[in-house]
This record gives structure tokens, sequence and C-alpha cells, in this order.
């Protein structure tokens, strides 16, 4: 078990720029998370530190030893695939004590630690049984199993639960972090799945384009994100556009909706500033009669109503036409119908003031 750090790390592939001077320091024990859309680099970033890819310049660190230059077989990692990579033609066993056969493992320490490991995820009852003969899940836990029955410094992982359903995945999601927290590995996990982030993660990065955007837990880049793409792309968000006009413990901002008032998160703004109020659905709540004098308050009209059980969705179209979602939890009875006009509040700290811009990268060194 190690520490990682990534160091100014570059990858390109052509003209294309994949990685773009990535630095991370990865604490020994943590489960860490690369988080981004589809192209972003996260993937390019992860097969680089297990040494598939080589870096164009920056430097891999795993606990203070440079391993750049260090092929994949003599870092000690553990990869889980994707697509599980299993061997058809081997037994559940043969393919967990494939890497320790390959490190010459004597057979009474093999025997010893393959049926621990399998123990660990819930497999040994299918030691006998091939690949083909489990299902999508019982293939998830036996590709975790060969990837930990080697005691790796560091296991990584490939978005291991895109193939599977959204039931398995939600086990597979609660076993792999209880795993996490038996033997304490540090793991470094890929996935464009924000809500598995949300859920898993220590801490995580979000990357675009290359960059990463922002890093922290979960609870700090959904309640302060930095940038207007990491508040549109983690959880569902509203945008209001306006420039600032007041600075302050709370900056007001001018939109054709009237002021409104917000608090910045991370970096500076100044008066004249093009930026936008993010709000969250479930920052919003229905009024009647007068709001509170500390309150931010927008009209419209209700587009859409959508009740899913525990949560009630609504789409409000703002008199300057700019549409809101609003989230009411365990909802009773509706609070509107769709053509009603309608009132929102939302108090100034749960507005985070952001650069227009969408493509700021935070992160960038």
């Amino acid at each position: 078990m190690v520490g990682v750090t990534l160091d100014k790390v570059t990858k390109r592939f052509g003209r294309v720029i994949a990685v773009d001077r990535v630095s991370l320091d990865i604490a020994e024990g943590e489960f860490f998370f690369l988080l981004g859309p589809s192209g972003c680099g996260k993937t390019t970033l992860l097969r680089m530190i297990a040494g598939f890819y080589d870096p164009e310049g920056g430097r891999i660190l795993f606990g203070g030893r440079d391993v750049t230059d260090v092929p994949p077989n003599k870092r000690n990692t553990g990869m889980v695939f994707q697509n599980y990579a299993l061997w058809p033609h081997m037994t559940v066993r043969k393919n967990v004590e494939y890497g320790l056969s390959m490190r010459g493992v004597t057979r009474s320490e093999m025997d010893t630690r393959v049926n621990r490991t399998l123990d660990m995820v819930q497999m040994s009852p299918y030691a006998d049984r091939s690949p083909n003969q489990l299902s999508g899940g019982q293939q998830q836990r036996v590709a975790l199993a060969r990837a930990l029955v080697i005691e790796p410094d560091v296991v990584l992982m490939d978005e291991p639960l895109s193939n599977l359903d959204a039931r398995l995945r939600l086990e597979m999601r609660q076993h792999i972090l209880d795993l996490q927290r038996e033997i304490g590995t540090t793991m470094i996990y890929v996935t464009h799945d924000q809500k598995e982030a949300l859920a898993m993660s220590h801490r995580m990065a979000v990357m675009d384009s290359g960059h990463v955007v922002q890093v922290g837990t979960a609870r700090e880049l959904y309640q302060n994100p930095q940038s207007r793409f990491l508040a549109d792309f983690i959880g569902e968000i509203n945008f209001i556009a306006g420039t600032v006009s007041e600075l302050g413990d709370f900056v007001v901002v001018d939109t054709g909706l009237g002021p409104v008032k917000g608090r910045v998160s991370g970096g500076n703004v100044q008066r004249g500033d093009s930026v936008v109020c993010a709000i969250r659905p479930e920052g919003l709540t229905f009024v009647e009669g007068e709001p509170k004098a500390t309150e931010n308050t927008v009209s419209g009209q209700v587009r859409h109503v959508v009740y899913l059980g525990e949560v009630e969705q609504y789409v409000i179209d703002l008199v300057d036409g700019t549409p809101l979602k609003v989230i009411e939890y365990d909802p009773i009875n509706p609070k509107a119908a769709r053509g009603d006009e309608v009132r929102l509040a939302f108090s100034p700290s749960k507005v985070v003031v952001l650069p227009a811009d969408r493509d700021s990268h935070a992160e960038t060194v």
C-alpha cells in the first residue's frame, strides 16, 4: 500500500493532447476517483499509472519511488478492467491464482492466498466453475479477486461496473466500498458515473479535455464547484446569467430577473464581471405570501410536473424565459400544477457565483 504522485504528467496521441500536465497527490490507503465525460483523459491517465502508456512528460511516483520508466509487471499494481478479461478456459480458482503462478509463489502459499481472497469477495462456492457459468456481478468479483490476490500496492479500476444492470451495480458498489475499507489498499477508480463517484470516493479529481478541473471530496465538489463545467457535470444545476454589481460576503449579481445574492466559490470576481448564479434544484422552494427579506425570489410559470415517488420534479419557465428545475423531496401533495404562476425563493448561501466561461480549468498547472 503506497501513495501515488503525478507530477505534470502529459500524454499525446498524434496531435491530440489526451492528458495535459496533470498533477495529483493520492494518499496511501485512499479510495480516489478519476471522474469525467468520455474522452476527457481519465482512462489514459489510469493506463499511465499502470505503465501501459508512457508519458511524454512528467513523473509518476509510488510512495516517493519514481516508476515513470518501470514496466507494468514491476509496479505491483492490480488492474480490474471494464470487460473483466477473465480466461474462459480456466476455472475461477485458476483465474485468481494466475498472477501468483507467474510470480513463482509456492503452491501452499498460493492456496492460502487464493482461498482467503475468494472468501473476501464471497466467491469460494464458485471456485471450480468457469467464467461463462457466472453472472456479470460474479465475474466482476472474480476480476477483483485476481487483482487483490497478488497483494498490490495500488489497485486500478477502469469503469468496472459499467456492464452491470442498475440493481447489480448498486450491490457491487457497496461490496467494493466495504472491501476497500476492510483491506485499506490504495485504489484509483475511473468512472463517468457521477453517482458512483459521489457514493464511493474519499476524494475525486474531475477531468475535462485532458485537464484536472477540481479535486476534493464529494461534498466539496457538489457544494462548492469552482467552474461552470464542474457545477453542470456533477448533479443537476440551474444557471441564471448576470453581471456583478456589488462585492461583499455575498456578492450581488444583476440579472434579467432582478438582483440575485450569492457566494463566490474559489477565485475572485470583480464588479462588471459576467457570471452565472448556480443553484441546485433542491435549493429552491415554493413561497406563498411574503418571502423572507434575506431570500432571493423569482417568478415564473410551471411547464412540467413529474412525480417520481420519493421526489417531485418541476420545470418552471421564469419571466425572462430561463428554465428552472425545482425538486421537492417526500412530496405528499403537489405544490403546483402545469400552467400555474408561482414564486420561488432561495437563500444566498445556496447560490454559487461562477465565471460565465464554461471551459475554465481551475486546477490546471
